[in-house]
């Protein structure tokens, strides 16, 4: 089904998959005597876009550079980020959008928490369009990413987006999700800069069969390679036979999906499907044919074979929990005690049990909701598929215990318009199948959440802990699975018990699809390129700056106030989604949040550190002072945090700046689960210290490292730094010298960490 190539290959005519072993030394010298690894890595389609971007064009093309700075084409943003990075980026010195800059509006999109707020966010967003010269995409005409693969996704591209799910590879582009720090800098003209990353092949071959869709593949995928990190932070470029059995549309929701592996981005071969898709969406000149070059090599290799992949559900709390849907039905009673079991792990703060074992009957296992939403789920295709079982059948969920809802929510109006004038939306509506606008809320906790205990199917991207509406520490949880909108509609003509699409043996029948821009030219505002001065920015009572953030100081005294021993932990859990979502604009109303479901006493914590409300901190400065000498006048107090693996997820950068506004100035971890997440951490001036080992510090304590200022300047290798515990009433404190390792910085980096923020950095060069 997957097969995972953890060595180097080598891929001839994007087809012939060859290892890079001694023995295929002769076969590939006769294909390209001068065959070696740095020459063939930018035959890959992803080489040859990130050199198409580099901020400054190299002379010899033929030169595969070490670091990368990038110029992208094309940025994005929704309503829960756009706030924050103009705002950011205004203080920086902001006086237009160089390139096209596209605002939507799918995440508060209901604007039904805290009074105007939401509202007043989206009034401000449609005034930076028009100060600054941008696009807006008002509420419900289109998720984020539909509109993007819509009107602005093709061949040979790079997008930035504030989203983690921002890929558009299966249309050529390679799509970035990044924090908001990352979008500031392309604003200020300023690059983008990564080293060459990791490229995995992903080789499809054979086809798909009946009842099989893009999340099962997808699933199928993120349980082979995420676990072991296979793809951190690598793109994932799509070749092989395989892709041409696939449609457009499956191709996109399954590239979509890429993000829960942890790569970086996606690309894909494009070919005749990828041409009539654009020549859909009446933008033929913009198609152009990729593929690798005669002899590419990758990292890496992913073998997918279409064909015997069957119906996937990924149990919570992850998108990699993953298990054929007819092996969880033919021993359930395994499968979902050992998955309660493993939730505890997720919920080690609660006392909640999921109690999924007492779903299962001799009907088979209930579940109460099915969404089909969103980026992934809300495509034409796999909404047409829905619509295809459903039609001729209807949902039998009956009522009281045994009710079965399903709800779908079309990634676009032009979307919802096609389904308007097949009869879809019709045939739908009358079986009893509820139609929502384009909004991204089921993914996080803004729209359809599910009852406390119940089990709810969905074809979106995520199913976090702390995501879906979950609130474990007030004793509630949303027990979401990812399934295919296939076997979610399977689902619902089983009368809301589990099954799978295959199981009904239907044979696929894609459907004629028309674009129709009209909602898009009535509706969206398209200033790119003409900035009007005269139209003020709209400022509503819960948009506010960033508050002052000062520079490294000389010595630096951390406080551990929150030490998270989960696996991982996702940046739902550093700050909630959710109606959290509304106070995003505002830095310090939304700080209030910060880990709060995973633990709600951080908060309180980081004020006192922040606030010098600390009783032992004489009995520590004096036991610090009795092995080190340094200036109480130099000191910088602060707080941290340790958590094994922070950052999975979400490219929110809030989950960085609220420990920032907090008084947080590093983090503590053993891997940071996504370079978004690290970054987020660096333009916020966080240290992100590794550990090799378990921490010698527990909550509670604190570490000191003296001179880090020059520390940082200088580039050291090590830190000579002390660890101070024994600070609980009545104990007698004790400090212990150890050896911390320096983040490895760039240049960039270290000017970053040492002024604070990106914010006082550009302040700094406006001077």
């Amino acid at each position: 089904m997957v097969e995972v190539y953890k060595d180097a290959v080598y891929l001839s005519m994007g087809r012939e998959i060859i290892k890079d072993i001694p023995e295929n030394k002769k076969k590939l010298y006769n294909l390209d005597p001068n065959a070696n690894p740095e020459k063939a890595k930018i035959m890959t389609m992803t080489a040859q876009i990130l050199l198409a971007h580099m901020q400054q064009k190299q002379l010899d093309s033929n030169v595969l550079p070490q670091d990368l700075h990038i110029n992208f084409d094309l940025l994005a943003s929704h309503d829960i980020t756009y706030v924050n990075i103009i705002q950011t980026a205004k203080a920086s010195g902001l006086e237009q959008f160089p390139i096209p800059y596209i605002l939507t509006n799918c995440h508060n999109s209901l604007a039904a928490v805290g009074g105007t707020i939401n509202a007043d966010d989206h009034s401000f967003g449609l005034s930076a369009a028009k100060h600054y010269g941008g696009i807006y995409v008002p509420p419900h005409l289109a998720v984020i990413h539909s509109y993007i693969r819509e009107m602005f996704a093709a061949p040979g591209k790079m997008i930035l987006g504030s989203d983690s799910h921002t890929r558009y590879g299966s249309l050529g582009t390679l799509g970035v999700g990044e924090g908001g720090g990352e979008l500031v800098k392309q604003l200020l003209a300023q690059a983008y800069d990564i080293p060459f990353p990791k490229v995995i092949a992903v080789y499809l071959t054979g086809k798909p069969r009946p009842g099989v869709g893009p999340q099962d593949v997808a699933l199928a995928i993120i349980g082979a390679v995420f676990n072991d990190g296979f793809a951190k932070n690598a793109v994932l470029e799509f070749v092989g036979e395989g892709i041409s059995c696939l449609s457009a549309d499956f191709r996109a929701s399954l590239d979509i999906m890429t993000t829960e592996t942890a790569c970086w981005s996606s690309v894909w071969e494009t070919d005749d499907i990828c041409e009539q898709y654009l020549s859909i969406h009446h933008r033929d000149e913009e198609y152009k044919k990729m593929s690798p070059g005669e002899l590419a090599f990758y990292d890496g290799l992913i073998q997918v074979d279409l064909s015997r992949i069957k119906p996937m559900i990924a149990l919570p709390f992850h998108p990699s929990n993953v298990f054929e849907i007819d092996a969880l039905l033919d021993n359930p009673g395994d499968i979902l005690r050992q998955a309660e079991k493993e939730a505890q792990g997720f919920l080690e703060n609660s006392d909640i049990s999921l109690e999924l074992t007492k779903r299962i009957s001799k009907k088979g296992l209930r579940i109460d909701q099915g969404i089909i939403a969103g980026c992934a789920g809300g495509t034409f295709d796999n909404i047409m598929a829905a619509r295809t079982l459903i039609g001729a059948h209807g949902c039998r969920g009956g009522e009281g215990n045994e009710g079965f809802s399903l709800s779908v929510y079309p990634g676009s109006q032009p979307i919802l318009l096609e389904l308007t004038n097949n009869s879809a939306i019709g045939s739908l509506i009358a079986q009893g199948v509820i139609i929502r606008s384009a909004f991204c809320g089921p993914c996080f906790g803004a729209g359809d959440v599910p009852v406390n205990k119940g089990l709810s199917i969905r074809h979106v991207t995520r199913n976090f802990p702390n995501r879906e509406g979950s609130k474990p520490n007030q004793g509630q949880i949303s027990s979401v699975c990812l399934m295919d909108s296939r076997s979610i509609a399977a689902t619902a003509l089983n009368g809301g018990f589990l099954a799978s699409a295959e199981s009904l043996g239907r044979p696929e029948v894609l459907s004629s699809y028309y674009f129709n821009s009209s909602p898009y030219s009535s509706r969206v505002y398209n200033g790119a390129g003409k900035p009007d001065k005269n139209t003020a920015l709209q400022y509503g009572p819960n948009i506010t700056d960033w508050p002052q953030m000062d520079s490294l100081g000389k010595n630096l005294l951390l406080k551990i106030v929150a030490f998270i021993t989960d696996p991982v932990t996702t940046t739902d859990e550093l700050i909630p989604s959710g109606e959290t979502s509304s106070f995003r604009s505002n830095p310090l109303g939304l700080a209030e949040f910060t880990l709060s479901r995973k633990d709600p006493s951080y908060v309180g914590k980081a004020k006192a550190v922040q606030d010098k409300n600390l009783a032992e901190l004489p009995l520590i400065l004096s036991v610090l002072k009795a092995c080190v000498s340094f200036n109480e006048n130099e000191l910088q107090l602060c707080s941290a945090i340790f958590a094994r693996r922070p950052g999975d997820g979400s490219a929110r950068e809030q989950a960085a700046s609220c420990q920032r506004v907090l008084g947080g100035r590093a983090n503590f971890a053993h891997d940071y689960a996504t370079k978004r997440y690290r970054s987020n951490l660096i333009n916020w001036g966080i240290l992100p210290f590794i550990l090799k080992e378990e921490p010698q510090f527990t909550n509670g304590d604190y570490v000191f490292i003296p001179e880090i200022d020059k520390a940082v300047r200088e580039n050291a290798l090590t830190l000579n730094a002390f660890i101070v515990s024994g600070t609980s009433a009545g104990d007698n404190p004790k400090a212990e010298a150890f050896a911390l390792d320096m983040p490895e910085l760039n240049d960039k980096e270290r000017e970053l960490i040492l002024a604070g923020s990106l914010i006082n950095l550009n302040k700094k060069a406006l001077v």
